[in-house]
């Protein structure tokens, strides 16, 4: 494991008390959706962690990042267009209809973030790497304020009537759908395997 002692003396220029910080954010975050769905995020927080987001890499400056903060009853209309988007693909089933229409009332926010289009193929793809980078420091960034995130995905992140909800185009992407709250407990800490390296050195 690297350690402040490990940067200090290796780093040319450096801050081992910044890294310490950065990877004690790192290492803490958890997904949780043990959340207070009933105490508030002020906008502000969640303003910030838009902004956050958008330093995130962004190769051709495309700035390809799209938010749409669904709170109040809009997150019911939420869970009604992502109902949709199962039945067009052939799911039926009641209980599945029934908890995806109340699962977004689990947390105060819910963040639908997208991926602008680009008629370029690679950047396109480049556009969607962007906003998964965005999205990771948005979850590191709540982590560091004491909030509960959690990001979801399926198939009501590919769901037309989710898209038009909240302004997106269909050709847009919907990267994640991250609940956002103030936890009612900790989540376990899971497992990481050690990366998988080649090196190539000649």
């Amino acid at each position: 494991m690297v350690t402040s002692e490990t940067v200090e003396q290796e780093a040319v220029s450096g801050d081992p008390a910044l890294w310490d910080a950065l990877s004690r954010v790192v290492r803490s975050r958890r997904s949780n959706l043990r959340i207070d769905s009933e105490r508030p995020v002020s906008p502000g927080l969640v303003e910030q962690l838009m902004e956050l987001a958008q330093w995130a890499p962004n190769h051709k400056q495309t700035h390809p990042w799209r938010f749409a903060v669904v709170t109040g009853a809009g997150r019911q209309r939420l869970g009604e267009a992502a109902a949709e988007g199962f039945i067009c693909q052939g799911i039926a089933d009641p209980t599945t209809l029934e908890k995806t229409r109340r699962k977004y009332l689990r947390a105060p926010v819910v963040l639908v973030i997208g991926s602008a289009a680009h008629e370029v193929s690679y950047l396109h793809r480049e556009n969607r790497d962007a906003v998964a980078a965005g999205v990771q420091t948005l979850l590191l960034g709540a982590t560091a304020l004491g909030l509960a995130s959690y990001w979801s995905t399926g198939i009501a992140a590919e769901a037309e009537q989710v898209k038009a909800l909240v302004g997106l185009r269909p050709e847009d992407e919907i990267v994640a759908l991250v609940y956002l709250g103030w936890p009612l407990g900790a989540a376990p800490s899971r497992h990481r395997q050690p990366p998988i390296v080649t090196t190539v050195d000649r």
